[in-house]
């Protein structure tokens, strides 16, 4: 009798195990192909990674410098900003991580750099777009500001890839880009110059910042889009 027990003991043992092996083989199964069902239903959303988010069933698309969120069940796409109960905007947070991330493979010895100031500023401009003008009328007032500056000149200012290879290729490129953000070159020609080929470099910057517009800055490593002056006075403080 104590010996059937035993074997009845082991087969029971044996059953279980076989139904706990049965439960983890099939729940990779269950996960969604996310990827092949974004790129199904999407197919000219380009993106550069997938994460789960915080919200069961809902996945986190990272594109360039903006996070979209992907229901594979149903195939809708969100755009817009995930918040928790307590008023933490999610998406914010979890962009700011990305983005400070991604300046660690800068090489910054290639910027523009201007200033000696303890605050690190890491931007990312155009010298036709008016938003980075702004901001740069904000930077040149002050002294506690060492900025790293990359040019993105945008398609639509036809004439900001002439002007970002001059100021780059200059004999003074700090001095050049201050005329330029003061809109000297805007009405009278771009002085001739030798093409040193660093403006190259920046638009591959630019891709690794996965940034498509203008302005972006990194104020002591934190990301803000667009010329948010008051969010960058607070980080300069």
């Amino acid at each position: 009798m104590t010996q059937m027990k035993f074997v009845g003991g082991i087969w029971l043992c044996l059953v279980l195990l076989c139904s706990t092996l049965a439960c983890s083989a099939e729940q990779p199964s269950a996960q969604p192909d996310v990827a092949k069902i974004l790129d199904r239903d999407y197919p000219k959303l380009k993106y550069e990674a997938i994460h789960p988010s915080p919200v069961k069933g809902l996945y986190e698309v990272l594109s360039g410098n903006r996070i979209y969120y992907f229901a594979p069940e149903t195939s809708h796409l969100l755009v817009g900003d995930l918040w928790n109960k307590d008023g933490v905007n999610l998406s914010k947070n979890r962009l700011g991580d990305i983005m400070g991330e991604r300046i660690k493979d800068l090489d910054l010895d290639k910027a523009l750099k201007i200033g000696d100031g303890k605050n690190i500023v890491i931007e990312v401009t155009d010298p036709d777009c008016p938003f980075c003008r702004k901001g740069s009328a904000f930077f040149s007032s002050r002294t506690d500001t060492t900025r790293y500056i990359f040019f993105l000149p945008l398609k639509m200012h036809p004439n900001a890839e002439k002007k970002s290879r001059y100021i780059l290729s200059s004999e003074d490129p700090a001095e050049a880009y201050e005329e330029a953000m003061s809109g000297k070159f805007d009405k009278d020609p771009v002085p001739e110059y030798k093409d040193n080929g660093l403006l190259d470099y920046h638009k591959k910057a630019t891709d690794i910042l996965g940034v498509k517009g203008t302005p972006n800055y990194w104020v002591n490593g934190t990301y803000v889009s667009g010329a948010n002056l008051k969010s960058i006075e607070k980080l300069l403080k």
